[in-house]
This record gives C-alpha cells, structure tokens and sequence, in this order.
C-alpha cells in the first residue's frame, strides 16, 4: 500500500477553478493506478477520475468530462486534479485513492486512501 495525502481544496465561484493535488509516500506508487473520487453530504462516494500507473490512460466520470483533468507526475509521486468550469453541484470531499488495475470506478478496488479534501463552489 501507499499513503495519500490530498491538497488545494477550497472555495470557488461558479465557473472558476480549482488544483488539486495528492502526494504519495512508498517507492512503489509508479506501479498504481490512481483515481479521485468524491463525496457529497449525504450521497455515496462516487468516481471522479482514474489515470493509469503511466498516465497514458485516463478516465472521466461523464458529469466532469470535459471540464476536469487528471494528471500525475511519478518523479514527484504526485497525482493532480484540474477543475475549470466549476458548479454548485462539483461541491464535495475529494479523495485521491490508489489501485493495483487501471479501469475500475468502484471504491472497492481502490485499497489505499487519503483523507479528502474540501471542494466548495458558491453560486
């Protein structure tokens, strides 16, 4: 397993933007791949974006294609979350999580976790 840690949660304004970021400890995170998900109040986690260990591959969830893109840097052990176009509705905690295979959008394949970050966008 890997330690995630995410950053650059925050407020925005509808339309704006947002980073996020998700740095990881263990010499093994280039051999994962990574995705973010996201948890409003009340509703289930739910997948965001997925990028393969290489980053060749990426994935989006229909709701942000288009407007968010995954990224990830394994010299830095880092994985990146751009947001533009931001709505209400993108308001949740965003959670970066790691996974042995690429291409699964389910939280049970994902065995390793951050502690999410913020994401609030104002109208």
């Amino acid at each position: 397993q890997v330690q995630l840690v995410e950053s650059g949660g925050g407020t925005a304004q509808a339309g704006g933007s947002l980073s996020l970021s998700c740095a990881a400890s263990g010499r093994t995170f280039s051999s994962y791949a990574t995705g973010w998900f996201r948890q409003a109040p009340g509703k289930e986690r739910e997948f965001v974006a997925g990028i393969s260990w290489g980053g060749s591959r990426t994935d989006y969830a229909n709701s942000v294609k288009g407007r968010f893109t995954i990224s990830r840097d394994n010299a830095k052990n880092t994985v990146y979350l751009k947001m533009n176009s931001l709505k209400p509705e993108d308001t949740a905690v965003y959670y970066c999580a790691a996974a042995r295979l690429y291409g699964s959008k389910a939280t049970t394949d994902f065995d390793s976790w951050g502690q999410g970050t913020q994401v609030t966008v104002s109208s």
